[in-house]
Order: C-alpha cells, then sequence, then structure tokens
C-alpha cells in the first residue's frame, strides 16, 4: 500500500520477525538514502515510500490492471462458491452413516420386525389373548379400585363440606388451592359417564 506506515505497523506485518527497535534504525537508514521519506506528526514518526521513485502507469496500463483485478475477483468469487459447496457436501457425507452403522441399524429394524410378527401371531391363530380366569380378575379389580376411590371421595366432601361450610364460596376456594387440594377433571367427568361406570352401583359393584 502507498500510505505512510510507523515502526510498530511494519514490525506488526512482518510477523514480529525484525524488532521494533531494528524496523526503526532500518526505515531511519532508507530514509538517509532517500528510499523512504521520514515524515513527523507530533511525537510519532511515519515512513512513505519515496514518490519520486515510482514509476507513473500509463493510463492504458491502469485500465488493463483494473481489468485485471476485476478477473481476479470475479474468479475468487467462483472458486468462494466452489468451497462452500464443497463444505456442505462434506458436511452431508459426515452425517450419513457408515456402513457399519446402516448395518447395525438394519438388524435393529429386522429384530423390531421379528418382535411385532411374534406379538401379531396370536392373534392371527385367533388364539385368546386373555383368559376368562384373567379377565374376571381385571374385572374384579376395576370394582374393588372404583368402590375405594368412590369411597374415599365422599369421606372427603362430607368432611370438606363441614371445614368450610361458614366460609364463602370464594374462600374455600383459595383454601383448597392453598392446600393443593385437587378435584375431578372434565377427564373424570367424562369417565363417570362411560358405560363400564354407569352400569356400576354406588358402591362399585355392577348392576344385575
Amino acid at each position: 500500500m502507498n500510505r505512510p506506515f510507523g515502526a510498530v505497523d511494519v514490525a506488526a506485518n512482518l510477523k514480529g520477525a525484525v524488532p521494533k527497535t531494528a524496523t526503526q534504525k532500518i526505515l531511519l537508514a532508507l530514509a538517509e538514502k532517500k528510499e523512504v521519506v521520514q515524515k513527523a506528526y507530533g511525537k510519532t514518526t511515519f515512513f512513505v515510500a519515496n514518490q519520486a521513485n515510482l514509476d507513473e502507469l500509463p493510463a492504458e496500463r491502469l485500465a488493463a490492471l483494473e481489468v485485471e483485478i476485476k478477473a481476479m475477483d470475479e474468479g475468487n468469487a467462483v472458486l468462494a462458491a466452489e468451497v462452500k459447496a464443497a463444505w456442505s457436501e462434506l458436511a452431508k457425507l459426515k452425517s450419513t452413516p457408515t456402513n457399519d452403522e446402516l448395518t447395525s441399524q438394519i438388524e435393529g429394524v429386522a429384530q423390531a420386525v421379528d418382535k411385532t410378527h411374534n406379538h401379531l401371531a396370536p392373534l392371527r391363530s385367533g388364539a385368546p389373548l386373555v383368559s376368562a380366569a384373567e379377565t374376571a380378575q381385571l374385572d374384579a379389580d376395576w370394582e374393588n379400585w372404583r368402590g375405594e376411590w368412590l369411597r374415599r371421595r365422599n369421606v372427603f366432601k362430607t368432611f370438606w363440606d363441614m371445614a368450610t361450610d361458614a366460609l364463602p364460596r370464594q374462600d374455600a376456594d383459595s383454601l383448597a388451592e392453598d392446600l393443593g387440594i385437587e378435584y375431578d377433571t372434565a377427564e373424570h367427568a367424562l369417565l363417570e359417564r362411560n358405560g363400564l361406570c354407569t352400569s356400576l352401583g354406588a358402591k362399585g359393584k355392577l348392576k344385575k
């Protein structure tokens, strides 16, 4: 660049290959030989190439250089696009499973398919999946635990109504929230309207 440089700038551009003190001495020596021009700005000294020693380029040569620079810029843009595409392709390749990984995945899928086929085999053969005894036990468990749930809900409601009888509705709701009490949700209400529940009596027994 045809612009002033200080000794620090030159030493930095040389990546520390020449110490700053030595760079200053070299620049001063070149200034004495009129190869560079020394300019002082306050306490700072700058050096610039001796303009008298620079060859003047004709307008045709400058125009040719500008064309050459433009062509190089365009070539650099093309290369940059190619490098970007190459990096993108490399990223895709790195994210693609290796042959060993694909083999492992295929084996895993094959095992999952075999396991699914084994589960479907009883259905295809028409074999009962749940025995009558198991079904009866499920019904008994359902009746027992639903009856227990109804009993506990009724006990809670009785004591809660007694405890909050003198409280306004808003205060009772606030107290329930502070105590972390959770009421039945819409899902519970929907379950209660289900045919399985409506066929049960108050104590959870099946209606005859």
